[in-house]
């Protein structure tokens, strides 16, 4: 996401070889300049950036550690705005959010992502209400999001004004004791009279706690423009950038806050639905420095992984008990982590490998379709016994056929599928398999050098 900035880093630092060498931090500061201007941040936060990194560098002795702590202390404070970052819940239940933004920024989306990421990550009963009327098939997107992800969805086919549905959205989660309420409100190809009069209403009659302005950030400098008039009608709490894993810029991102004064609350990092995580910018500065995000990978792995259950699977690993009912628990568990491009870049001295590594689709890849069509086509008894397959040719064709896979295909499957349960067994049994959380935790005490 941020491919850009951090790659033209690594050069900037290369300048700066000696102690006190002046020409050597004019030349470094340049490159920075460059850089930040080609990944699309603002000129003015540009031009102030430059300015506090050479006088920060220049005070506390030129040299390659000081410039680069002046680099990371100055991106955090550019990221920085005054306000809340991630979500905060009211007092008094039903925390109400109203989401705003143009048309094709990805609002009705980001809408089911932060739905989901309230009720996978901090365990909370969430509504959405579908009020935007404007784009015909805006309610019929969320209704297929909330069927497809298992999220709640209050709409009104009866009714086509939007400010009735929202106050009946609201009405409802309080009836039903809904945590949180999230409003998709309407938005058009540019900013208008008429929609900022629908919005205004919309949240007089819901009296929201937020107001999240949601921007595409291929959409660069437009969408601080645009989350500026937002919030001088409007009144927005925060921002959430769309459509981030495309954009390998990334300057907007560095440039929003500092020019508007919002915090940015949350960054949507890919195109499925667990794709969206907080913003809080000192992790981000960690990342844009090469240094990764191990707090943000903890806080994922402990939503999702139960210890409960890890601490089940290690026992049935060192048995050598793993099956294919366990390896489909666990592939579920995966996929509501995210994309894995986007954890990858959570690992220190990982970034390099998630650029080239794509995106690894748990779900749509030939192979992983291949694997669960085998396992659907298998027994209840042949999926916790995965041993009965091991010479049982008559079991493997009916498999085969099942699945529509070949017979060499199926083989090649259980033969993969058993190579790793022994590797794995093998690996647990020797050195003892370390528990993820802790080992995340370990690598985020280790001192990365300036």
């Amino acid at each position: 996401m941020f491919d850009n900035i951090s790659s033209g880093l690594s050069k900037v630092f290369n300048k700066l070889r000696f102690q006190d060498d002046e020409k050597a931090l004019k030349k470094a500061l340049d490159e920075l300049k460059k850089n930040l201007l080609k990944s699309d941040v603002h000129f003015k936060t540009v031009k102030e950036l430059i300015t506090n990194v050479e006088k920060e560098t220049k005070e506390k002795g030129i040299g390659k550690g000081t410039f680069m702590k002046a680099i990371e202390d100055n991106f955090t404070k550019l990221l920085t705005a005054p306000g809340n970052y991630g979500f905060v819940f009211a007092s008094t239940p039903p925390t109400v959010v109203l989401m705003a933004g143009l048309q094709g920024s990805g609002k009705t989306t980001t809408t089911a992502k932060l739905t989901n990421y309230l009720k996978e990550m901090k365990k909370k009963k969430v509504l959405m209400v579908a009020a935007d009327l404007q784009r015909l098939a805006a309610v019929e997107q969320l209704k297929q999001l909330a069927e497809a992800n298992n999220l709640d969805l209050f709409y009104d086919e009866n009714s086509n004004n939007p400010v009735e549905i929202a106050k009946k959205g609201v009405e409802y989660a309080k009836e039903k004791f809904y945590d949180v309420v999230l409003i998709d409100t309407a938005g058009r190809l540019a900013i208008d009279e008429e929609l900022m009069d629908e919005l205004k209403k919309v949240k007089e009659a819901t009296n929201p706690n937020e107001i999240f302005y949601v921007a595409d950030s291929l959409t660069g400098q437009d969408a601080i423009r645009t989350a500026k008039k937002f919030d001088d009608d409007l009144g927005i709490t925060g921002v959430i950038l769309t459509k981030f894993d495309g954009d390998s810029k990334g300057g907007v991102a560095l440039s929003i806050a500092h020019q508007i004064n919002k915090p940015l609350r949350f960054i949507g990092t890919g195109e499925k639905i667990p794709d969206l995580e907080v913003f809080i910018p000192e992790r981000i500065t960690s990342r844009l420095m090469g240094a990764g995000d191990i707090e943000s990978l903890v806080e994922k792995t402990n939503a999702i992984i139960d210890e409960k259950e890890a601490k089940k699977i290690n026992k049935k690993i060192k048995k050598g008990e793993f099956n294919f009912e366990d390896f489909l628990n666990q592939l579920e568990s995966m996929k509501k982590m995210g994309s894995m491009k986007n954890l990858l870049g959570m690992i220190p001295g990982m970034g390099q490998f998630s650029k080239a590594l794509k995106e690894m689709d748990l779900e749509n890849s030939s192979e992983i379709k291949k694997i669960k069509a085998m396992i659907s086509s298998m027994t209840p008894k042949e999926r916790k016994e995965p041993s009965l397959l091991l010479k049982a040719n008559t079991r493997k064709r009916r498999i085969a056929q099942g699945a529509g896979l070949s017979i060499q295909e199926t083989n090649k499957i259980l033969k993969q599928f058993q190579n790793a349960a022994k590797m794995a067994k093998k690996f647990a049994n020797k050195k003892g398999m370390p528990n993820i959380n802790d080992l995340m935790k370990q690598m985020g005490n280790m001192k990365f050098p300036h």
